[in-house]
């Protein structure tokens, strides 16, 4: 058994462990990560990014059949699904050689191999031992299933999903989370028929009700169909097809179906209990500081309670290099952490919901407002339908903002600063959005809560 040593050792090489290694490295740290698959984890292959490029593509092909509607006549003559996917690798691809010009110009030390936690705090690979003055653990997560639902054949999970090859005549999506909706909402643009099933009584039950209305009304103009409030029961699969039975009776015939239900934490049999990590329902329990039982080893990302989001990852990541730094960072609280949606229309949110106010300061303390994109110029132009909420406490801060509408994901970060920094809508009244664009719609927003509408009554 040969012996490494190195300041920090990470174990997972996903969003929140290269992001802790790019930002120790920059601070002065020798680093090792050790990795069983490639730099960039599920979010760069097998998540996120690949997930977007499927919906850009079903974007363009949504813009060519709409193209008449402003006077641009093209025909769509078929989406050729290999070519789909060609494209979405070739995105991959470069970020990925990206990524690992970026871990190599940092002089940051990659092991290939699965690793184990040992005592130390070190990383066992094989029979090399990776010890580090501090360990990070940043091991993911994987794709829930259903209790006796197998897996296989023409039941997919997301990752199964981006390497199909064709595009599927109907699909059936278990799970109306962010993962399901934007499955759906990209196999609709690419010509499938879609049902989504969620056992909840609305689509994206996490987020505002006002933003799950909005979005299941855009969906069924859309011709996707969403059963809520129904639960799985049992599915019986052929070469051919795939019928699903709901615990009502009801049976739907798919070619495919897709297993959306959520991500569990990837902390089994890497022998963190064994080193003294407590772990709860499979996610690391930390402290506020993302510090675990054992001195000196850190979680970050996925495998620690919270939402599963890449960018929260990312931050962790940085905070706990610059924890171990000395540099006193300050870690952004869940809730303040904006959460996006890709589908069409998008649905990107930060801050509570107005049900969450209302129960944590009262009714009468409380109040939101909405701002309607029909009055918003560009959203006219787009093509795209939905809805601003912004939630305040009476005569004090902004505590939530919600957004509908195809590209408000790319809203959203005003919105976090203005709940970040506490500030009132009066505070943010007086700036100005340029015109035309869909930032004006939480201007409008703003205006009207601080008692001063422009373009609203």
């Amino acid at each position: 058994m040969t012996d490494h040593t190195a300041d920090l050792v990470i174990l997972g090489g996903g969003s929140g462990g290269y992001a802790a290694a790019l930002r120790a490295a920059e601070l002065g740290a020798s680093v090792v990560i050790v990795e069983k698959d490639k730099l960039g984890g599920t979010c760069l292959h097998r998540g996120c990014i690949p997930t977007k490029a499927l919906l850009h593509a079903g974007e363009v092909a949504d813009t060519a059949r709409d193209a008449a509607s402003v006077g641009v006549h093209v025909h769509l003559d078929r989406v050729d699904a290999a070519g789909v996917r060609e494209y979405r690798q070739g995105v991959v691809a470069k970020k990925y050689k990206g990524l690992q010009g970026l871990i190599g110009a940092r002089g940051i030390t990659v092991v290939s191999g699965e690793g184990v936690l040992v005592e130390g705090p070190a990383v066992r690979v094989g029979d090399d031992v990776y010890r580090g003055r501090d360990v990070i653990l940043a091991t993911g997560s994987y794709s829930r299933t259903l209790p006796g639902l197998t897996v296989e054949g023409r039941v997919l999970t997301s990752e199964h999903a981006l390497e199909l090859d064709v595009i599927p005549d109907h699909v059936v999506v278990l799970g109306g989370g962010v993962i399901g909706v934007e499955f759906a909402s990209a196999w609709r643009s690419l010509g499938a028929e879609v049902t989504i099933v969620e056992a909840l009584d609305r689509l994206l039950p996490t987020e505002d009700a006002t933003s799950s209305k909005a979005l299941e009304r855009a969906f069924r103009k859309r011709g996707i169909v969403a059963r809520t409030g129904v639960r799985f029961d049992s599915l019986a699969q052929t070469a051919d097809s795939v019928t699903v039975r709901l615990e009502e009776g009801t049976e739907l015939v798919a070619d495919y179906v897709l297993v959306a239900v959520g991500r569990a934490a990837a902390t089994e049999g890497l022998g963190y209990e064994e080193a003294g990590v407590v772990l709860d329902r499979g996610f690391v329990q930390t402290d506020e500081r993302l510090r675990t039982d054992v001195p000196h080893v850190w979680a970050v990302g996925d495998i620690v309670v919270g939402p599963q989001l890449a960018h929260r990852s990312f931050q962790q990541g940085i905070f706990v290099a610059e924890e171990i730094a000395g540099r006193a960072p300050v870690l952004i609280p869940d809730e303040q952490i904006p959460r996006v949606a890709y589908s069409r229309p998008e649905v990107a949110s930060v801050g509570v919901t107005e049900a969450d106010a209302v129960a944590a300061h009262g009714a009468d303390a409380v109040v939101a407002y909405e701002y309607n994109l029909a009055g918003n110029a560009k959203s006219e132009i787009l093509g795209t339908t939905g809805v601003v909420k912004i939630v305040r406490k009476k005569d004090g801060p902004i505590l939530g903002a919600h957004l509908v509408g195809d590209r408000v994901g790319e809203l959203i970060t005003e919105a976090q600063l203005a709940i970040g920094w506490e500030a009132h809508p009066e505070d943010i009244a007086p700036f100005i959005h340029a015109h035309p664009t869909q930032s004006e719609a939480l201007g409008e927003a703003f205006l009207a809560l601080a008692g001063k509408p422009l373009h609203t009554l």
